[in-house]
């Protein structure tokens, strides 16, 4: 194989630049031409197309967000749109492509693998932690230690006015980033979308961490449950405490990406060459028992995303 797209997909991520650094310089290792689609699936549609060299990636593994930048494409979904994508590539000559994204980037690939018969490799770009087959995506662990900071700073001014701080993170259905980053700050009430709660057990937990002297309380509440404010609404109307919320939204995706961030960006992007380079597709790498490894993407992305309950009711036992 010697020309090879990459572009990346969906939600930004930190870590996306460290891995379009490590796809094309692994690329030009193995003799590769490699070319940036920018703006994602509607950049290969529209032709946005650029060559890559060794000095394009100079510098931006320390870099938040993507300098190929992003999109959400529904076209991608239709018989034309992917026609129009499958043009771009022939046009160019590429003969494989690096997909970096989420699950609605990885159907993308998947179907170009699958119906037009281009090798295509997912990397697992996404905040969320939403993909079962990989123990981590690429942008969680940074994620998490934006809303860690956060959540700290909110525990002085909350303990200083005694205050309850419902605090909303991102991760759609899924409560990976709420379940990490409540443990990892000490929250004594995590809500995600995979277990049900009741809020009235929600102020008996608070009275009695005040009972037993504590001064603030913090509420880690993960999107898909509800927004803060309508969770704080619903807790104020039912405790006498003062309930504050607050909503951390999108400064989660960006950010100078954590080392361990930055390893699976350089172990991700160099497995997905390796596989081109021996004419694989098809494939979505990923990390599982801390090893690098790939698999089928429409197991990939067929797999249904399990929650940590072990790891939820540790939060319980050590939240009192």
């Amino acid at each position: 194989m010697k020309r090879i797209g990459l572009l990346t997909s969906g939600g930004d991520a930190p870590g996306m630049n460290a891995a379009i650094r490590a796809v094309v310089r692994s690329g030009i290792y193995f003799g590769m031409e490699v070319f940036g689609i920018e703006r994602g699936y509607a950049g290969l549609m529209d032709d946005n197309v650029i060559p890559m060299e060794m000095r394009s990636v100079s510098n931006i593994v320390q870099c938040g967000g993507t300098r190929l930048r992003t999109a959400r494409c529904l076209e991608m979904m239709t018989k034309e749109g992917q026609e129009k994508a499958v043009k771009t590539l022939e046009k160019h000559g590429i003969e494989g492509l690096v997909v970096i994204g989420g699950d609605g980037s990885f159907r993308g690939a998947k179907t170009l693998s699958e119906d037009y018969g281009v090798p295509t490799i997912g990397i697992p770009g996404t905040i969320d932690n939403d993909l079962e087959y990989t123990d981590y995506t690429l942008g969680f662990d940074t994620a998490v230690n934006t809303c860690l900071d956060i959540i700290n700073k909110l525990r002085d001014t909350m303990t200083s006015h005694e205050r309850v701080s419902v605090v909303e993170v991102m991760g759609r259905r899924c409560g990976d980033i709420a379940l990490y980053s409540g443990i990892a700050s000490g929250a004594e009430i995590i809500v995600v979308p995979e277990v049900a709660f009741d809020m009235q057990d929600i102020v008996d937990r608070i009275n009695r961490s005040r009972e037993r002297g504590k001064h603030s309380n913090i509420i880690v509440v993960a999107e898909g449950v509800m927004g803060a404010d309508e969770f704080a609404k619903q807790l104020q109307a039912n405790t006498t405490h003062s309930v504050r919320p607050t909503c951390i939204g999108h400064v989660q995706r960006g950010g100078s990406p954590t080392m361990a961030d930055r390893m699976l960006a350089a172990q991700f992007g160099n497995k997905a060459v390796r596989l081109l380079n021996e004419g694989i597709g098809n494939r979505a790498v990923g990390i599982r028992d801390n090893k690098i490894i790939d698999m089928d993407i429409i197991e990939a992305v067929s797999m249904k995303k399990t929650f940590n309950y072990e790891l939820y009711e540790t939060l319980q036992m050590i939240s009192m």
